[in-house]
């Protein structure tokens, strides 16, 4: 007869994940909360389903008259690509560039606090916006034209680079800092020989993720004034040139994907 102490070594264990909230009486609260909301937030919203019923045959209209699509204005399809592709290779650029500074200035372990602070504003304020409004606003001061936009995407690629850059510095190897202020050096020396050295490979992975986020983007944009093929694609619905339309969106897409695949090559080369 076995002995308890085998039965207990021979009955199987199986792990179980603990729930993100132990407390059930909290757990099922919150779902029911939730949902509470849901059915709330459904019903309180003004949907018009009379105009939705009847801007079903309008979406199918459209849909029907985009295809198949034409390349018939094929000047106009690569002006716009052309600008696009000007306006984020430069925003990228610009806005690459001017981050890193910034970066610096927001990143607690190189930066006295009141430079840490206005660093950190200024990102967050490039962070706060969606690049359409700020584009909207840039449109207003400069006029329409891809000078708006590349100010946006600049604006834009400030905030986003600026904050992984600073979070990116802000764990580096201390022991290379401490190395370099232990022979003298200054601050800049210190920031060129230990500390860019080792965000040298993110930056770089970055300023490729930015300048494909950036080609997308310039498309978007361009709805507003902005320049790039989003203009051009603006002018197309508002013809009801819907063929020559979706060929925009269609290219649009291929070019993002071709984006896509070169920014990956090249991010497994860096790393």
């Amino acid at each position: 007869m076995a002995s308890p102490d085998h039965e207990e070594r021979a009955a199987p264990r199986t792990w179980r994940k603990p729930p993100f909230i132990a407390n059930p009486l909290l757990r099922y609260g919150l779902l029911v909360v939730l949902a509470a909301y849901l059915v709330w937030a459904f019903g309180s919203l003004p949907f018009n389903w009379e105009r939705i019923s009847e801007g079903l045959p309008r979406a199918a209209r459209i849909f029907g008259g985009g295809f198949p699509p034409t390349l018939s204005r094929f000047d106009l399809l690569l002006t716009g690509f052309t600008e696009s592709l000007q306006i984020a290779i430069l925003a990228t650029l610009l806005g690459v560039l001017l981050s890193v500074p910034f970066a610096v200035m927001a990143a607690r372990n190189v930066a006295p606090l009141p430079i840490y602070l206005l660093g950190r504003a200024v990102i967050i304020v490039s962070r706060s916006f969606h690049p359409v409004i700020v584009a909207i606003l840039f449109v207003a001061a400069v006029g329409f034209g891809p000078l708006a936009g590349i100010l946006t995407l600049t604006l834009y690629s400030i905030g986003f680079v600026g904050k992984l850059l600073a979070e990116e510095i802000e764990e580096i190897d201390w022991g290379q800092v401490e190395a370099m202020r232990s022979t003298g050096a200054g601050y800049l020396a210190t920031l060129f020989y230990a500390v860019f050295p080792q965000i040298l490979p993110r930056q770089v992975g970055l300023s490729m993720y930015q300048l494909d986020s950036n080609l997308r983007a310039s498309a978007v944009v361009g709805i507003v004034g902005a320049g790039g093929i989003g203009s051009t694609l603006m002018n197309a619905f508002g013809r009801y040139d819907y063929d020559f339309a979706f060929a925009i969106l269609l290219v649009i897409i291929a070019v993002i994907l071709a984006s896509e695949g070169v920014s990956g090559w090249v991010r497994k080369k860096i790393w």
